[in-house]
Formats: C-alpha cells, structure tokens, sequence
C-alpha cells in the first residue's frame, strides 16, 4: 500500500508540470494580451509598456514560466491584476460559500439517488421504475435557467418561501436561510441523471451469478441487497463521486450567479471578464491538483470496498 502510494504521488509530478505547461501555453499564446484589456481607453505606448512591466510581461516566455513554475511551487500566484489583492486571499474568501453550497448539495443527492436508484433497479421493469424514469427523463430535458428562474419567481417573490437571493456572515444562517433555494433548483438539475446513472449499476448488479447463488442459499432479499449488490454497485459510484468533488472548489457558476453567493463560480466568471489570469490560473492549478489527489484517494476507497482489488 505504502509503495502504491508513493509511486502515484510521483507519477503527479510529470502531470502537474504538463498541466502546467498547457496552461502557460493557453494563457501566454493563446490568451491575447491582457494589457490591452488593463489599459482601457488610456492605451498609449507609455501606459502599454508600464502595465506590461507590472505585469512582468515584458519578459522572455521562458523567464515568464518559470516564475509560473515558481508560484505553482510555493502555491503563492500573486495579486490579482483587476483588484490588486492576492490571489490566494480572493480564492480562500470565496471556497467557503462555494463548499457550502455544493458540498450540501452532493451530500443531499447522494442520500436521495443510491436509495431511490436502488429501488427503482430491485423493481426494474415495474410501475415504480417506470414512474420514476418518465419523471428523471422530464427533469433532464428543463433547462438549469427555467428552474432557477421559475424558483426565484414562485418560491421566493410570490410565495415567500426563501430569500431571492443574497449571503450572510453566518454559515448557519447560509445554510438554513440562503441555501435551501439554490440547493432545491440544483437538486432538480443533478437527481434525474444520478438516479439513471447509478440505476444502471445496480441493474447490471443484480443481473450477475452470486445474486443468483445467494438466492439459492436463502439469503433475504435485504440482505442481498445491502451486503453484496450495493457494496459491488458502489465501487462506480465511488469513480462518479471522486470525479466530481475537485469541483466543489469550483461551486456551481450558474447558482452562485444567480442567487447572489460570493462563491468560486462568482469569481471565476469575474476573473474572465476582467481577464484576471493569476485568478484564472491558480484555480485552474488547484482543480488540477485536487483532481488527482481525489483519483488516488478514489483507488484507497476502492480497496476498502473491495479488498479483492489489486492497486497498481
């Protein structure tokens, strides 16, 4: 196990490093020249070349990367180029209100997909499954924006249900009084397509010979389901939800929008308007770097699960 580790976090290395080539590429040669953008209507040749300089663009590519290498290292990008803050103040203040959103959200559709998915697989075939289809399949074809809107209108400005939008200084205030609203339309966008997803793995499951043996030595169906099909089912699960948490750090851009919440998503579509790429930057290093310390913890569940599975 020790050695399975240490060999993954090495193979990060070489990744992190073409990440961060692809992203210097990206944003370098590809991106434009953000000084234009800075300059605004002063753009002379004085103020051009004195934003450049501020900016170190007046340096070589290779001088330009590695001083991107330097702050991938030390995880210190600099100050923002549109509010001349640091950059890692900015991300710090906006991933709390980004988890909270969406780390609410994850939990709450885990807790209502892998039952109910699991019950539609155990009935598939009957009225139950055919019901809960039809609805996951009318779900999936509304727009994200129809439910926000619709949400806002309806359960906020008419009935009075939630706030329309906005964020306190309090997470139990966030929690009980800001989220319930964005986590509801959220949880109306993300239910139908896991309840599908993960229904396919307990089909697939449940179709497989030890179910059949179990059977055959008068196991209860309860016990089949919750000792054998669900251990087995949550092995691709584990994969989906492994994939998805590097993006909590991210938030939910369209809620935050939105609702109003000071989050990551909020920050990001700032950052590109304003093209702000130390912002754009560091968050695209962090989501890499979270990305792959969830696939290496995704193959230690994995082993959990299931100790049969041989890590590599």
């Amino acid at each position: 196990m020790s050695a399975f580790i240490i060999r993954r976090l090495l193979q990060m290395i070489p990744t992190l490093f073409g990440v961060m080539l692809l992203v210097f590429i990206l944003f370098s040669l590809v991106g434009g020249d953000p000084s234009l953008v800075l300059a605004g209507k002063h753009l002379t040749p004085e103020v051009l070349a004195n934003i450049r300089a501020q900016l170190g663009l007046d340096k070589s590519l290779p001088e330009q990367f590695l001083v991107f290498v330097r702050q991938v290292l030390t995880l210190d990008f600099g100050t923002s180029w549109s509010t001349q803050q640091p950059v890692a103040d900015i991300i710090g203040s906006r991933v709390g209100p980004s988890l909270t959103l969406s780390g609410a959200m994850l939990l709450v559709d885990l807790l209502i997909a892998i039952p109910l998915a699991a019950l539609v697989a155990y009935y598939r075939g009957g009225l139950t499954d055919h019901i809960v289809t039809i609805i996951c399949t009318v779900a999936m074809s509304i727009s994200a924006l129809i439910y926000i809107i619709a949400g806002q209108y309806f359960l906020a400005f008419k009935l009075g249900w939630f706030p329309v939008r906005g964020w306190g200084d309090s997470v139990w205030t966030n929690l009980f009084l800001y989220v319930p609203l964005p986590l509801l339309m959220g949880l109306m966008v993300s239910l139908g397509p896991d309840i599908r997803f993960y229904r396919s793995f307990f089909v697939e499951e449940l179709g497989q010979d030890y179910v059949r043996t179990a059977r055959a030595k008068g196991l209860s169906e309860r016990q089949i389901m919750l000792k054998h099909v669900l251990r087995n089912a949550l092995i691709p699960v584990v994969t989906s939800i492994m994939m998805s948490l590097p993006y909590l750090l991210l938030g939910a851009l369209v809620l935050e929008s939105f609702f109003g919440i000071p989050g990551m998503g909020n920050e990001v579509i700032q950052a590109v308007n304003k093209s702000d790429f130390p912002v754009i930057k560091a968050i695209t290093i962090y989501i890499a770097i979270a990305t792959m310390v969830f696939n290496l913890l995704g193959d230690l569940v994995y082993k959990w699960i299931d100790p049969r599975v041989q890590l590599k």
